[in-house]
């Protein structure tokens, strides 16, 4: 029996997060990938046209039976689950994955549901975005319909301005749909879970800080765990309404000042951005092999997940970002520390000698850092003096 996931470019969540954590397990691993050449030696990668469920489930029962099927990427959720459903393994609904990816799908699944509105109108490749842009209220905010980290998500003032804006990411990417939205103003937190089709349970939430606009960088996530309290019972609707129920999730929200929850999207996969990694070390859980054990079709009440209400620990992640484009000539490699009682580690993103072109996204990331300690003072205290020891020059 082997463990199959579905997977682009390498990333840290497969790296370090699944593949240690099949092999606890005792489960081989194959990672089916368009992009073999880019994968480390040592990892078992098998080329597979992975945006075709047809190709998976051919790749999935040639070989070794499978135990199950899975991927972490945003762009995989919905062929992953449709080859997963057709070979008979547990998984996601197919739609719901779809619902979740397609971000104005997600605004007029919650709209039907009668749970909340957001003015939202598409703009396809051939669109003249001029007739869309006279006719909006401001501020709006453009990005891909299906995108993912931030990319070509920008905060616009007015009609020229995301005519302009458009203009741009269309001269990048002429052919995927954009969608135009109401800017929804208010805390931007996570409510992340784990589901296993008959319930899902709340692991963790976080209150998350943005970069300066237009753009959508975070750069700063505190540990926020969610309460039984309406803001959580109303995102828990919206999730039940676009079908969401297995695996991980990891939705973005804000609350506003009247306590509505507004989404923001619904990413049907663990957090990223090494946040899965901090997160697992943060509620001392393997969080990795529990999202196999779920693909496996283990129950959540086999899997001991705590209350993320009840941890008796803080944390406090930063992302140390390009503040220009150029050559990174000078950064710290991975560091652990140990300081009154704080957990600190810095884990590099980026290496000297790394070409730099600022995005105004996450990919803008040279470095995250984060501290685990017994309370909200004591791990922000440590954490800036961490950070004032390391350096990063961009020549």
């Amino acid at each position: 029996m082997r463990l199959y996931l579905t997977a682009l470019n390498p990333t840290d969540a497969v790296l370090d997060g699944f593949l240690p954590a099949a092999s606890r397990l005792g489960l081989p691993v194959t990672v089916l990938t368009d992009q073999p050449e880019n994968w480390p030696p040592h990892v078992p990668v098998q080329r597979c046209a992975v945006r075709d469920p047809a190709a998976v489930v051919a790749a999935t029962t040639a070989g070794e039976r499978p135990a199950a099927l899975l991927s972490n990427s945003d762009h995989l959720q919905a062929v992953t689950a449709l080859a997963a459903h057709c070979i008979g393994l547990p998984g996601k609904d197919p739609e719901a994955a779809r619902r979740c990816k397609d971000k104005a799908l997600t605004r007029q699944t919650v709209a039907a549901a009668g749970l909340d509105t957001v003015l939202s109108v598409i703009i396809g490749p051939g669109d003249d975005p001029g007739r869309t842009a006279s006719r909006l209220p401001y501020p709006v905010v453009v990005k891909p319909r299906a995108g993912v980290a931030s990319e070509d998500a920008y905060l616009v003032g007015d009609a020229d301005e995301l005519v302009a804006r458009i203009t741009e990411i269309r001269r990048r990417r002429p052919d995927p749909a954009l969608v135009v939205e109401e800017y929804l103003a208010g805390e931007l937190r996570t409510y992340d879970t784990l589901g296993d089709s008959t319930n899902i349970v709340p692991v963790g939430g976080w209150r998350t800080g943005l970069g300066p606009p237009p753009t959508f960088t975070e750069q700063t996530l505190e540990w926020a765990p969610p309460a039984a309290d309406p803001a959580a019972e109303q995102v828990r609707a919206q999730l039940d309404a676009l079908g969401v129920s297995f695996g991980a999730s990891h939705t973005e929200y804000v609350v506003q000042d009247d306590g509505r929850v507004r989404l923001i999207e619904v990413n049907y996969r663990l957090i990223g951005d090494r946040m899965d990694l901090i997160l697992a070390e943060l509620l001392d859980i393997p969080i990795f092999e529990y999202v196999i054990r779920l693909h496996l079709g283990e129950p959540l009440t086999a899997l001991a997940v705590p209350d993320p209400g009840s941890v008796p620990r803080h944390a406090l992640v930063e992302y140390v970002c390009a503040d220009r484009s150029g050559t990174l000539v000078a950064a710290p490699g991975a560091v652990d520390d140990h300081r009154d009682g704080v957990r600190l580690h810095c884990r590099p993103l980026s290496r000297p000698g790394s070409s730099i072109h600022r995005t105004g996204t996450n990919r803008d990331y040279l470095a995250v850092l984060h501290a685990i300690g017994p309370g909200p003072a004591a791990v922000r205290d440590t954490l800036n003096a961490f950070r004032a020891d390391l350096r990063w020059e961009i020549s």
